[in-house]
């Protein structure tokens, strides 16, 4: 049963986050964030009935599930996951829940309620076990925060491409080191640093050798110890990597690792340095050497963390000045530090991230349509694909136009057919107040001139009103005549997907009720996102053949003769 009041379920944080999200989920939106939100909602309601059974909830359930509209949405969504979790766990939370959003970015909301999410589904369901009928997200979001915020950093600000695949087994473990080797590249590339891993891996051996000295005594060292000490030999890095292995065999047993233990190095000689010295740290904990030796060489606390962590804070560093040594050293380091990191990054400053988007916003154009103007109506041809420019404005609201230069052109294109992530493209200033002086000279110019006519479904429908769409139909006039159903009450039948584009030829059919058991003919379908009727491509046993993008689509008008519906969702065939 629904509360008719939220008052009693209130908190502190959530009246702030009320007040934070007003009006600025759509303003902030990935460009399918409506289905990610869905997606996530709808596993929410699927773990619920497996917890609670079928139709139960608590008193307490807010139901908002399907107006992502609404202000209160993303608010709603993580208090009806804690409300589960709290069944699922009682009042404590399993390690690595990131819980109450402390952020204004509600994409990041969104993903940290997403994670939890999947904890909660490793629990009930089991390790790596999913029903058919999950939708689940990126795979991305079920790894720890330092590792999803180190990517997105690395992304926005450093324009880094990440290349494991979804599907990559032990995702989370695949996409760490690959974190760790781009942070190398993007911010840990001086000279100077690579010119000091041979010292710093000599302080290592030495720390190795003071506590081989502790646990077997002066010069006892176990068999087939190598003790390589020079500074110029090449396998001063393998060497240690070995006696290191040795020494943890000899005092905890053959195969036995403290948790958290790095079983290979990267080959990377930076990160070989840190994998090393990780590990000593863990054994000497493991033997209970604290505090250390005398003489004992470790530079800093952060040294004990996760190379994963290290990584992140690499990044901060370079990007927003973070300093690990400002954050508390009692208790446990490299919890406060993983605490401080990843606080930085979901709030960064705003001057400094300005200054750092500013300095790294050159990606590349994938066939992009370049136009003189925002609306686009003056067309000059198409960006060659792989043709690099800086990106500096953005249209507003969901629109997905921005201006851009390059040594020929300044133009407005479509972000959409370039490199650049949206995530980049929602951090671009407004072009409030802004009036950009336009041109273009490149080889590949050809106008001003008329868009090319769209023959259908496609790219150059959505790119010819990416601007100020035209009028739609008066929705009042509609509604006053038919009546208002959701996505839920359309049937959809597939005929025909194509995999590389995402979408898929559908009929569809207007229902009275959830069931889908009284159900009329869709008459026609106008797209306000594209500001022009849908093309029926075809018919079949009466009924019209659309074709739509797999996920979620508002903003629409799906009319039969008694009902209409603003929005649809069509599956892809993973989750049919």
């Amino acid at each position: 049963m629904k509360m008719t009041t939220r008052m009693g379920r209130a908190t502190l944080w959530l009246v702030a986050l009320l007040l934070l999200f007003s009006g600025v989920v759509q303003a902030q939106q990935l460009t399918d964030f409506n289905t990610f939100l869905l997606n996530t909602r709808a596993d929410v309601e699927r773990l619920a009935d497996e917890v609670l059974g079928a139709g139960n909830r608590p008193q307490t359930w807010t139901f908002n599930i399907n107006d992502t509209s609404s202000q209160t949405y993303l608010s709603d969504l993580w208090f009806d996951n804690e409300q589960l979790a709290a069944q699922i766990f009682g009042a404590d939370r399993p390690p690595g829940w990131i819980g109450a959003p402390v952020t204004q970015d509600p994409v990041v909301v969104a993903r940290n309620i997403r994670h939890d999410l999947e904890i909660s589904a490793e629990q009930v369901f089991g390790p790596g076990n999913r029903p058919p009928d999950w939708r689940g997200g990126p795979a991305l979001f079920r790894c720890d925060r330092a590792i999803m915020n180190a990517v997105r950093l690395l992304q926005t600000a450093y324009g880094v491409q990440f290349t494991t695949a979804e599907n990559t087994p032990n995702y989370c473990l695949a996409i760490a080191a690959e974190v760790e080797r781009q942070s190398v590249d993007a911010v840990l590339n001086d000279p100077a640093l690579l010119e000091r891993v041979p010292e710093q891996v000599l302080a290592v051996r030495g720390d190795l050798e003071r506590l081989a000295d502790e646990e077997l005594g002066l010069n006892a060292r176990p068999p087939g110890w190598i003790g390589n000490r020079s500074l110029q030999s090449e396998t001063l890095i393998s060497d240690t990597f070995l006696d290191l292995e040795s020494l943890a065999n000899d005092q905890i047993g053959a195969g036995q690792r403290p948790p958290g233990w790095l079983n290979n190095l990267p080959r990377v000689p930076l990160l070989d340095q840190r994998y090393l010295r990780f590990n000593l740290e863990l054994l000497a904990n493991a033997l209970g050497r604290i505090p250390r030796p005398r003489g004992w060489q470790s530079s800093s606390p952060l040294e004990n963390c996760l190379p994963s962590l290290q990584a992140l804070v690499d990044v901060a560093r370079d990007a927003y000045s973070f300093d690990p040594n400002t954050v508390s050293t009692e208790g446990n380091v490299c919890a406060s530090i993983d605490l401080g990191v990843n606080s930085l990054i979901e709030n960064p400053p705003v001057e400094v991230t300005q200054q750092t988007v500013d300095d790294r916003l050159v990606f590349e154009s994938d066939i992009a349509f370049a136009y003189l103007d925002v609306s686009a109506t003056q067309y000059m041809g198409q960006m060659p694909r792989g043709t690099r420019f800086k990106a500096w404005y953005r249209n507003f609201r969901d629109s997905t136009m921005m201006f851009v230069s390059g040594d020929d052109f300044a133009v407005f294109i479509d972000r959409r057919w370039t490199t650049m992530p949206q995530e980049v493209y929602i951090t671009l200033p407004t072009l409030e107040g802004v009036k950009p002086l336009t041109f273009c000279d490149a080889s590949w110019c050809d106008g001003p001139g008329p868009t090319p006519t769209p023959t259908g479904f496609g790219a150059l429908e959505l790119l010819l009103n990416a601007g100020t769409p035209p009028a739609a139909p008066d929705v009042e006039q509609v509604s006053g005549e038919k009546r208002q159903v959701s996505w839920n009450y359309i049937r959809v039948t597939y005929l025909l997907d194509n995999a590389q584009a995402r979408t898929a030829q559908v009929t569809l059919e207007i229902c009275a009720d959830t069931a889908q058991t009284d159900c009329e003919p869709v008459l026609s379908i106008f797209d306000n996102n594209i500001g022009a009727a849908k093309p029926v491509l075809s018919q079949l046993n009466g009924l019209n053949v659309y074709e739509f993008p797999y996920g979620y689509t508002a903003n629409l008008l799906i009319e039969g003769s008694t009902l209409f519906s603003p929005d649809v969702w069509i599956s892809d065939p993973t989750i049919r």
